[in-house]
């Protein structure tokens, strides 16, 4: 084994973006959409409804993204305590989405400037384990149909010159319109955007008030919206999707690599240190064809920091021939 002290223009770093569908195995369009009908009738279906994109366990369903139904003063669903007005399973997904979008449960949700009368909002989430590091920005078709009308919607991040913040990190208006891009008149409501477009927590905020305005006002789909105690909401906005048979969504990732370059020059690492060619009791190498034209088969290069502790190991795909007459270079990737 052979050391040498790396210089610091042995070394680069480099960052890349990875794209990917959102959904299994790397589908960037979802057609078919299932419910378990278990899930919805446990303890999570009061607060959402996963959503699958098989029905068969053959077929491993996995769940996609899910749906929640949120309102401020808890109409939509059962009430905890029956005493206790207010509190509900929708209020405590409404409160907890203050909490993540706007950081604070006093607030209320504003869409492109307008603040709805009715603080009632639905939330598409992407499973986790489906997507890379974020939503891709402009790569969002989420079609809703209701009653023979379909609304196509996407965030308008193509149309921006600067990117807005919030508690979840960027922020986008979900507009009508398609692949990042409104419609020409803007493609919101009077009752503003059709909702946020989270991409840095993979969620979809969407703006109940534009979504129930028939299709003739200014482009909502009529959902109807329940705040009764026996409301389904969630499952009103699935078949909205479900409907529609399209839901298209990309992630991406930002991938860092270092990159360390090693450099065996020609009067470099041409002995073996193997115990076997050296004689125990002189100290002279055995072999002497060795010692005149030496050669070596460079197979693994060891990353060490300076307290000789090993870092990396990096293996070639093949034995890399080594001898007075050669020089090698050989390109470590570490990606993180």
């Amino acid at each position: 084994m052979s050391f040498k002290q790396l210089d610091p223009e042995d070394f680069l770093i480099s960052a890349d973006s990875v794209t990917a569908g959102a959904w299994s195995g790397g589908v960037t369009t979802l057609g078919e959409f299932y419910t378990s009908s278990v899930q919805e009738a446990g303890a999570s279906g009061n607060y959402y409804l996963n959503v699958y994109q098989t029905s068969s366990e053959l077929d491993e369903a996995r769940v996609q993204f899910n749906i929640a139904f949120g309102n401020s003063a808890g109409s939509g669903s059962n009430l905890y305590d029956s005493g206790i007005n207010g509190k509900s399973y929708t209020s405590t997904v409404y409160g907890q989405w203050q909490n993540i979008v706007l950081g604070d449960e006093s607030n209320s949700f504003e869409f492109n400037g307008v603040i709805p009368v009715t603080q009632s909002i639905y939330i598409l989430t992407a499973e986790r384990a489906r997507y890379k590091g974020s939503i891709f920005p402009g790569t969002l078709d989420l079609r809703l149909t209701n009653g023979g009308n379909t609304l196509r919607l996407t965030d308008n991040s193509k149309d921006l010159t600067s990117i807005s913040f919030n508690e979840a990190g960027r922020v986008f208006q979900l507009v009508s319109g398609s692949n990042g891009q409104a419609i020409s008149n803007g493609g919101i409501t009077d009752s503003g955007s059709y909702g946020l477009v989270l991409p840095d927590v993979g969620a979809i905020i969407l703006n109940d008030s534009a979504l129930r305005l028939a299709a003739g006002e200014n482009g909502g789909i009529g959902l109807e919206t329940g705040l009764s105690t026996t409301s389904n909401n969630n499952r009103t906005l699935f078949q909205a999707i479900s409907s529609s048979a399209n839901f298209q969504l990309n992630s991406q990732e930002n991938i860092t690599s270092d990159y360390v370059f090693i450099r065996a020059r020609n009067s470099e690492y041409n002995y073996s240190e193997n115990p076997s060619f050296i004689s125990g009791s002189t100290g002279e190498v055995i072999y002497t064809d060795f010692i005149n034209a030496p050669q070596t088969f460079i197979t693994t290069v060891g990353l060490y920091n300076d307290a000789n502790e090993l870092l990396a190991v990096a293996k070639l795909s093949k034995p890399l021939k080594k001898d007075f007459t050669k020089e090698a270079l050989i390109r470590v990737k570490l990606d993180f």
